[in-house]
């Protein structure tokens, strides 16, 4: 376990997270399909999310990925993923994406996955920079950039184009090792 906290825990993915993550992403179809289309086409029935699982699992080994669950402690319902991806080792930095479930949205869980899991990737994985990118109009994912310390940088021009859509620009929230 990386953490818990007020009944749920933080762990990396592993092998026995395959079903509830199948089911997580077919509840969440809705939320997730514009800003995680890849991680939900790869979950939406139980053999893609085996796959999944195994692929994040090797891909983790390799320090090229990690992919953090947050489960209810007690019910061990999977309540959120929370993604650290774009891995530069060489400038020691990645980017946080995360999502919850709908019936988990904004109860503070995302923010406080963040915040411990900042803490863990500056302290224990040896990151430096730490990027949280977002829509402007997505008010809750930047309400947990600044409540976790990370600081508004610029906006990047058709840095991300959804499913279907044009490109959207982004913006970019850092957060450094030296900052707490």
């Amino acid at each position: 376990m990386i953490a818990a906290f007020n009944g749920f825990e933080i762990n990396l993915l592993h092998e026995g997270d395959a079903w509830k993550l199948c089911d997580f992403a077919v509840t969440n179809t809705e939320r997730l399909k514009r800003y995680f289309p890849i991680t939900l086409s790869e979950n939406l029935n139980p053999t893609l999310s085996e796959l999944y699982v195994q692929n994040k699992i090797k891909a983790n080994v390799k320090n090229e990925i990690y992919v953090f669950t947050i489960k209810h402690s007690e019910s061990r319902q999977l309540v959120g993923l929370v993604i650290l991806k774009e891995l530069d080792w060489s400038v020691r930095q990645g980017e946080f994406a995360y999502c919850v479930d709908y019936r988990y949205e904004g109860k503070g869980l995302i923010s406080k996955a963040i915040d411990l899991l900042t803490n863990h990737a500056l302290n224990d994985l040896g990151l430096d920079i730490l990027q949280i990118i977002s829509h402007k109009d997505n008010h809750g994912s930047i309400k947990v950039a600044t409540n976790c310390g990370y600081i508004w940088q610029k906006t990047l021009i058709g840095s991300y184009t959804p499913p279907g859509e044009s490109p959207l620009d982004m913006e970019l929230y850092e957060r450094y090792k030296d900052k707490h």
